[in-house]
């Protein structure tokens, strides 16, 4: 199955679906928090791979956060679907959409328990980040695209 751009209200729904499923449902956030605000910006790019049933098995989006960057946010990969190439194949469309878009380098705030898949596609722990929910500390990262 190839990455798309969600579409139809169906895609949307599978979207943010296992966006919420994975990133903020474990952790008690409410329903909607798997929203941001700039999610309809027409510079955002939204990744979705799914199943021949239709359902959401990966999910990622990306904006610019400068002239000669974007940021990767909301990486989610259904649980029974790990390890199987799936967020590389997300990752790998949203940084050909960086590419195209003539950004430079991508940066991403990596959960602890995330930072090795990043670190096998080039990424480079830059400093720890933040830590979500009071919980999960996250860690910026780089790569370059050049």
């Amino acid at each position: 199955m190839p990455v798309i751009a969600p579409h139809t209200p169906d895609e949307w729904a599978a979207y943010y679906r296992l966006r919420y499923e994975v990133l903020r449902q474990p952790w008690g956030q409410p329903a909607g928090s798997e929203h941001a605000d700039d999610d309809a910006a027409p510079t955002t790019t939204h990744a979705l791979l799914l199943s021949p049933e239709g359902h959401a098995m990966a999910v990622g989006r990306l904006h610019p956060a400068s002239p000669t960057q974007g940021q990767v946010r909301f990486m989610a990969v259904a649980p029974h679907q790990q390890g199987q190439g799936l967020g590389r194949q997300v990752l790998t469309y949203l940084e050909a959409a960086a590419s195209t878009q003539g950004l430079e380098e991508v940066v991403l705030h990596s959960r602890q328990n995330a930072v090795p898949f990043y670190q096998r596609l080039g990424y480079a722990v830059v400093a720890p980040s933040h830590i979500l929910f009071g919980t999960i500390p996250h860690f910026l990262m780089r790569k370059s695209l050049a």
